[in-house]
């Protein structure tokens, strides 16, 4: 009798085993699939999110209440015409964008075509009954000072300096004029750079400059380029008129470091660094003075030089980063 009610509580036992073991699978199968599902979903999230920016279909954000004041977009190009036509597209349908002033300084002056496809774009792209002003600086020199020049017509006080061959989505660059709003005499821009002591001359007053992986690798800038960046109107007097004219003709010479050059005479006015904002960039064009031999040492002899022009390194290191948080899962 013992033995028969022992052979029925091990018989028992083992089912509650093996039962237990099954739950326990499933569980974990059920577990395994879930995961795998919102991993699923969040990619999708994801992908959905890059191309709605693109397109601007995101719901529009809270903005401050001055709407009157937008800000101007100042876009240097250079023989790149489909590239200027497809930014000036896209640019176009940006909410607070008042102006756009294209700073030419090709030989010949732009095209009857040209301007008629670009004056059509701008004027079937503005929204909400507000007309986009298109303009054409004309220059007679081609320097890459010409982005710099003062605009006598300019109505907004902010800029923003773009290439023609690199697009935003209108949401980044709307919450890029709210942070440069809340500091309107620094840059504010999507393209951080940095600069370095060079420890191996010795001496504290020789730098290199640093790319785009050492901002990456070190979470640290002083920098950001004028190719994606928004700063006060008043620069372009500043850079014009008060910057040492050494510089300009540097810029010139070499055909290089403009931006540099405006990174230093802001960072020289305020004493304060740049903020760089987060943002999705889509590079259209292929290639550019960046992607030629010797760059990083052409851009370490313009830190170098301007240093010394200025008698000190003005440029400010940062860490901070702004990120519109209302628009991804992870911040």
């Amino acid at each position: 009798m013992r033995g028969s009610c022992w052979w029925l509580n091990r018989r028992t036992e083992q089912r509650f085993r093996l039962l237990a073991i099954s739950t326990v699978k499933s569980v974990k199968i059920k577990l395994l699939l879930f995961c795998c599902v919102a991993l699923t979903l969040l990619a999708f999230s994801t992908s959905a999110s890059t191309y709605l920016l693109w397109n601007n279909q995101i719901p529009p954000l809270r903005r401050f209440p001055d709407s009157r004041k937008g800000y101007s977009i100042v876009m240097n190009t250079w023989k790149r015409y489909d590239l200027l036509k497809q930014s000036i597209k896209h640019y176009s349908s940006c909410p607070r964008l008042e102006s756009v002033h294209i700073v030419w300084s090709e030989p010949d002056p732009p095209s009857d075509v040209l301007l008629k496809f670009l004056r059509h774009v701008v004027k079937s792209k503005s929204k909400d009954g507000r007309q986009v002003k298109l303009k054409f600086d004309i220059n007679k020199e081609d320097s890459l000072n010409n982005r710099f020049k003062e605009i006598k017509d300019l109505e907004t006080d902010a800029v923003f300096s773009i290439d023609d061959d690199v697009i935003f989505p209108c949401s980044s660059v709307e919450f890029a004029f709210d942070v440069w709003q809340s500091a309107p005499d620094t840059m504010v821009g999507f393209v951080p750079r940095v600069h370095w002591v060079d420890s191996l001359k010795g001496v504290s007053n020789k730098f290199r400059y640093g790319g785009w992986w050492s901002v990456w690798w070190t979470g640290t800038y002083s920098m950001v380029l004028s190719k994606a960046a928004f700063f006060h109107k008043k620069y372009f007097i500043l850079y014009t008129n008060e910057m040492p004219s050494s510089i300009r003709e540097y810029v010139t010479k070499n055909r290089n470091c403009e931006d540099i050059a405006m990174s230093f005479l802001v960072a020289n006015a305020t004493g304060a660094p740049p903020i760089w904002v987060k943002g999705k960039i889509f590079e259209i064009g292929s290639t550019g003075i960046s992607s030629l031999g010797g760059h990083s040492e052409k851009r370490t002899e313009c830190v170098n030089r301007f240093a010394a022009v200025y008698g000190r390194m003005p440029l400010v290191y940062t860490s901070v980063k702004a990120v519109d948080s209302r628009n991804i899962w992870f911040w």
